[in-house]
Order: C-alpha cells, then structure tokens, then sequence
C-alpha cells in the first residue's frame, strides 16, 4: 500500500501507510533502509498549510512547513539532509528518510491544517540494528558467544544449557552488545550451540568442545 498521494520515484522505499485522521504508530524499521512517512489521507484541495515536526533524540526539535497560500516551504532547526519531503508539498506532503540511520529514532508528526480543523498523525520510529553475532572458545576452556552492537539488546540461549554468566555493554549511539561466557564442567558435552533471538532475526552457531 502506498500514500495516498502516490509519486513515481516511491517503489524501492519502505512506506509507512496511514488511514486514520489522528493516531501515532510505533514503528520499527531496520537500519538502511528507505522509508516514507504518510500524512492523514486529507485532500490537498482543502489545506492552508502542512507541518511535520521532528523530535530526534540530542538534536534540536526541527519542524517543516508547507504554506499553500503563497506556495512556500520553510525549515526550522533542519540539518539532516537525508530527511525531505517526498517531492513537492502541494503534490504530495509525505516525508522520506533516505536511508534510515540509527539516529533517526524519534518522533515525527504531521500535522494538516484545513478550514475545520487540524489533522494529525505521528509516528515513533524505532531504528532497528542487526548484532554481529560470532562463537569462539576462550583460552580458558569457555564458550563466548557475542551479540554486538544490536539494538535492542539481543538475547542469547545455549544448547544444551551450561553455566552461563551474561553481560551487557552499553554503545554510545544506542546499541548493546551482549556477551554469554558458558562452560559445562562435569557434563559429557561435546558440542554446543549458541542461539541469538533478535528482532531483525535470528542466529544459531554450533562449536565444538575438546574432550575434557
């Protein structure tokens, strides 16, 4: 399904559809890819003026406003050029991000102002990032299994279940890397595998422990 407002270059984005006047969706989205942000389904023959406000987390609050009775766009506070709108506002006030980068989390509201009245719809956008997942055994005779740098945190699980001890770090721009330090003393096991549940998909590794 695409925007009402439905221009030609749209086909390799990811769109986010709406049907409803007033309503905010959670949405989460994977890390590169293009999406487009849909306004409440107004006729454009009927709006004096479209704003999109931007909440993005440590950057200004940034608004784009589309006046349709002198036809003119103005920004506030908008440094990232990867988010435009879709083409020509009185055409089409969809908002693009292309691509989607980790700090485009945040909230972002279109708001269509008519004769009777305001029309909103906001969107909170929860950027998605794939764990690097690996499997190695430690000098010490352990299994590490590492999910880094996902976002959220991954979770990790072992077959067949050993005595795990887990630990979390924390990135900076908002990812988590996940580290499960295993050992199974005591238990004839000679392989294991690490299972890694994330929201973009799952992983599982396999690897083999020396007798003893």
């Amino acid at each position: 399904m695409l925007c009402p407002w439905r221009t030609a270059n749209l086909g390799l984005l990811l769109i986010l559809t709406v049907f409803l006047v007033t309503a905010n969706t959670s949405w989460p989205i994977l890390m590169g890819k293009n999406a487009v942000l849909c306004c409440p389904p107004i006729a454009l023959k009927y709006l004096i003026i479209i704003t999109w406000e931007i909440i993005l987390r440590d950057q200004p609050f940034c608004k784009k406003a589309y006046k349709k009775e002198t036809n003119e766009t103005k920004e506030t506070n908008c440094t990232d050029e990867r988010i435009t709108w879709v083409s020509r506002p009185d055409q089409n006030p969809a908002l693009q991000i292309r691509p989607v980068a980790i700090t485009h989390d945040g909230y972002y509201r279109c708001i269509m102002g008519a004769p009777d009245g305001n029309f909103h719809r906001g969107y909170h956008l929860q950027v998605l990032v794939t764990p690097e997942v690996t499997l190695f055994q430690s000098r010490n005779g352990t299994a590490v299994c590492k999910a880094a740098a996902g976002k959220p945190a991954a979770q990790i699980s072992w077959i067949p279940e050993g005595d795990c001890v887990t630990e979390q770090e924390y990135g900076g721009n908002g990812t988590v890397t996940v580290k499960s330090t295993c050992h199974w003393e005591g238990h004839d096991v000679s392989t294991v595998t690490c299972h890694v549940s994330h929201l973009t998909g799952n992983k599982s590794l396999d690897i083999e422990l020396p007798p003893g």
